[in-house]
């Protein structure tokens, strides 16, 4: 991983977006020319050297920008089965191995931030264990023998997200207007408010501290304590917590038994969040977890967490029990209720909604559990059903808040296929529904 200084002048990275974008399309158009002179296999080998291609150059320049534009490259790498395996493991890179930005920079951020208090650090890595859209994290060694790791945040990153979101704000409109019609103002705010809260450290300290008494109760999830007096706006000290990154954990030398255990950890972790505590981690990216031989994960970033209504907390519980039971008329009220319906203002239609729920349906129908992997038309079954109903998801609207839930439940839902893990699903989320139901609104 090299050292790379981070570009934070708003022209330049607005110049860089509009090139990757050129040469992305430029070589989409070049291919479908030259495809007419080929045969249908040489299509299909040319068709994937050249999605190969782009998706190494999207990873190089996303990863060195950072910010906003890296972490849309991580949301596309949630989806790796809808991707071509190649593409799908170019992308993966970014959720973990970013280009490093020189560890003197933020050596300079965390001796400031920590003041006096530096002095009871004996010794920091200066190779990052991990470097991320917003900051990166090293290990260090504190003089009473306790071992620590750093997350720094990128000098003028505060800067570069809000240049970020003033340059995408007119291309993500552009691109949600191929997808629907409605409003995308209450979303690109949302959107916004969450990479606010990012920048902010102590508010992440503040949201460790607070997951961590809230999930005190489930076994299967650790998460890092926080150190306080070397924490500070743009440093967050916490306790070294090893594990096997999600690349080992998902690199088939484990056994079906401990991904089990890992996958419904997570599973759970989430559910319990947005159904009971109402307080979600809300970025997915499987390299904020990590993987244990005991069966347990290790959590470790709470800068994306999404503060869930009461009343969308409580319909989601409705909802697991409608999809469940098959009751499409109440799927279909309970989201209008909350907002989901039609620019027009009638309710969504039984057809789509039926055709939906009974794919997502589909780990949670056998008693006896379900193994994500195991069904490989799962995804290409959603895609088919996202097609033959566009013109209709077109014209829907819905709240903000659902942004993010639904970004984490998709993403959850990719990772446990690619973690491979089985379970009682059924059983488990109806539990926590039954329990979530029992709670006072």
């Amino acid at each position: 991983m090299a050292d790379d200084e981070l570009d934070t002048t708003p022209l330049t990275r607005m110049l860089k977006l509009g090139s990757l974008a050129g040469r992305v399309g430029a070589s989409m158009a070049g291919n479908a020319v030259s495809n007419v002179f080929r045969s249908l296999e040489g299509r299909d080998i040319q068709r994937s050297r050249n999605q190969v291609r782009n998706a190494l150059r999207v990873v190089e320049t996303l990863g060195r920008m950072k910010g906003v534009p890296m972490k849309i490259g991580q949301m596309l790498s949630l989806h790796e089965h809808m991707l071509p395996r190649e593409v799908a493991e170019i992308l993966r890179s970014l959720q973990q191995n970013a280009p490093a930005v020189p560890f003197e920079q933020l050596l300079e951020v965390i001796r400031r931030e920590t003041g006096k208090d530096f002095a009871r650090v004996d010794h920091i890595e200066p190779e990052p264990w991990a470097a991320a859209s917003i900051g990166q994290i090293h290990r260090a060694t504190l003089k009473d023998g306790r071992e620590v790791v750093f997350k720094v945040q990128y000098p003028g990153i505060d800067r570069v997200i809000e240049a970020d979101m003033k340059n995408l704000k007119g291309v993500m409109k552009l691109l949600f207007s191929l997808f629907t019609r409605m409003d995308t103002g209450p979303v690109w705010a949302e959107l916004n408010d969450r990479l606010l809260e990012e920048l902010d450290y102590l508010k992440e300290a503040d949201n460790l501290r607070r997951m961590a008494e809230l999930a005190a109760g489930q076994p299967g999830i650790v998460m890092p304590v926080v150190i306080e007096e070397l924490t500070g706006r743009h440093v967050l000290c916490m306790s070294f917590e090893p594990s096997l990154s999600p690349d080992e954990a998902c690199s088939g030398d484990w056994p079906a038994a401990l991904r089990d255990q890992w996958g419904q950890a997570i599973f759970e972790f989430i559910i319990q969040g947005l159904l009971r505590h109402r307080f979600i981690h809300a970025d997915p990216n499987l390299a904020n977890f990590g993987f244990r031989d005991d069966g347990t994960v290790v959590v470790y970033d709470f800068g994306c967490m999404k503060e869930v209504p009461a009343v969308l907390s409580h319909s989601y519980s409705l909802l697991a029990r409608a999809v469940l039971d098959g009751r499409y008329e109440d799927v279909q009220q309970t989201l209008y209720r909350v907002g989901v319906h039609k620019i027009s203002g009638e309710p969504m239609s039984l057809h789509m909604l039926r055709d939906i729920a009974t794919i997502v349906r589909r780990p949670f129908e056998d008693e006896e559990g379900y193994r994500f992997g195991s069904d490989s038309t799962l995804y290409k079954d959603l895609q088919n059903v996202a097609v033959t109903h566009w013109q209709e998801s077109m014209g829907m609207t819905f709240p903000h808040d659902v942004v993010f839930v639904d970004r984490t439940l998709s993403g959850h839902f990719g990772n446990l296929m690619r973690l491979g893990s089985g379970g009682p699903w059924r059983r488990m989320l109806l539990e926590i529904v039954d329990v979530a139901l029992a709670q006072p609104n």
